[in-house]
């Protein structure tokens, strides 16, 4: 669950706000002047945050590696072949 609090709220709170993070898994934005300026989430949420963005920059790094062996007329081949399938699957 995510929930909105004032900045000033989640300072007085602070204890509470961890708290519900830790033992509820809640989610908190905290916001000044109604602008959101920050979250605080489980410890989990951010570690998975992490993996994930490491495996997607790898991911790109790969295919980037990959595409520069690849001349461009072969990828343009492949993807007009690609769109021809999708769309005859789609007209049957």
């Amino acid at each position: 669950m995510v929930k909105r609090v004032k900045a000033l709220k989640a300072r007085k709170n602070l204890g509470q706000v961890l708290e519900e993070v830790y033992y509820k898994g809640d989610r908190f934005v905290i916001e000044r002047a109604g602008k959101p300026m920050a979250a605080v989430v489980p410890l989990k949420v951010l570690e998975d945050y992490e993996e994930n963005k490491e495996r997607l920059f790898t991911l790109i790094k790969q295919a980037q590696r990959r595409s520069k062996k690849v001349k461009p007329e072969a990828i343009e081949r492949e993807v007009a072949e690609a769109v021809r399938s999708v769309r005859s699957r789609r007209s049957r």
